[in-house]
């Protein structure tokens, strides 16, 4: 299995979302995205209490599915409310590499949370909020136990998702406080280690700002399994030719701002 998470490259790496998965082909699309060379899963589970959710997403049923159609790593973004240690052994007994955990809900468990995936688990921890937390609250978990930090952009979820495009909403902040982030993780001395991901709304005409400011990840679902006419289907090259497209983007502006030793200075 690829190990990957939590490995700084020079090339900012792709994180492929299942938000925007057709379950019905689920693993011939997981399948597509990694032979097509995205770099890990990344995969929303939630409790359907999370921002009252109404109904979960990204069960372990999905994860059970993705782990047996690919050698990638598979990240659990955690959409959910004070999570316990028995659903980190459920999300390690099946097959999980990285645990992401939510800073708006972990409250006083975010430490020993983390120091148990780490240190009883041997599994690679995230740390994760939504756009509105600001960047200080980052701060404590800037720690050599943590592999990436993630800033997901906002998502109008009431509004009707439009055919090919992204749900998120890009606000100039996000650019911003993604560049307060990567000084933050640089003053720590840990650029060599610690992922920096945009998570939502991104897309190829816009994550070279990004890579500019200093992330290393991009998270993309839309972007990779949907299209004007519906969700890409495996079997077509749509997957593939989606992957290339971004790839190109994101291995240009890694040439332009990123070397061997993280952002350029």
């Amino acid at each position: 299995m690829a190990d990957t998470i939590g490995k700084v490259s020079q090339k900012c790496k792709i994180a492929a979302g299942l938000f925007w998965a057709d379950y019905a082909v689920l693993g011939a699309q997981v399948q597509e995205l990694e032979r097509a060379g995205v770099d890990w899963i990344h995969i929303e589970v939630r409790d359907g209490k999370y921002m009252d959710f109404g109904m979960p997403r990204g069960g372990f049923d999905i994860i059970e599915g993705t782990r047996k159609s690919t050698s990638l790593e598979i990240e659990a973004q955690l959409q959910m409310v004070r999570p316990s240690f028995d659903v980190f052994n459920q999300l390690k007994d099946l097959g999980v590499n990285l645990i992401s955990l939510p800073i708006e809900t972990m409250g006083e468990l975010m430490m020993q949370s983390i120091t148990y995936i780490r240190e009883k688990l041997d599994l690679k921890v995230g740390v994760w909020a939504w756009q509105g937390v600001p960047a200080v609250a980052f701060e404590q978990y800037i720690h050599p136990y943590v592999d990436i930090i993630e800033y997901e952009c906002r998502a109008p979820f009431w509004v009707k998702p439009v055919a090919g495009k992204s749900p998120h909403v890009m606000d100039t902040i996000v650019v911003d406080t993604v560049r307060r982030l990567h000084e933050m993780i640089v003053a720590a001395g840990m650029e060599d280690r610690i992922e920096l991901m945009e998570d939502g709304g991104l897309n190829a005409s816009n994550v070279t700002d990004f890579i500019q400011v200093g992330m290393t990840v991009g998270e993309f679902s839309s972007p990779l399994l949907k299209g004007s006419n519906g969700k890409l289907q495996p079997g077509t090259g749509e997957i593939a030719a989606a992957v290339q497209k971004l790839r190109a983007v994101m291995d240009a502006a890694s040439d332009q701002y990123r070397d061997a030793n993280g952002l350029k200075k």
